[in-house]
């Protein structure tokens, strides 16, 4: 069962999805360059999504004696 997080996080995702499709279809019919631009920034909110999952999926995995803080090492920047 997904948690309250993942729950908010797949209800954006969609809802950003929805967007992108309706502004892109806008963009087509209109010929509009700043509706293209809001498209992409739309699909672009959309990865920013899916990233959002993939950090929660790897921050369930199990710490060990080699990552003690979790199952993979993560690079700081």
């Amino acid at each position: 069962m997904p948690s309250s997080s993942n729950k908010v996080i797949y209800a954006v995702l969609i809802g950003n999805t929805l967007v992108a499709i309706t502004k892109f279809v806008a963009a087509a019919i209109t010929g509009s360059s700043a509706m293209l631009s809001e498209a992409i920034h739309s699909v672009v909110d959309t990865g920013n999504q899916l990233l959002l999952l993939l950090g929660l999926h790897k921050a369930k995995k199990p710490a060990d004696d080699r990552f003690p803080y979790s199952g993979h090492r993560q690079l700081d920047f």
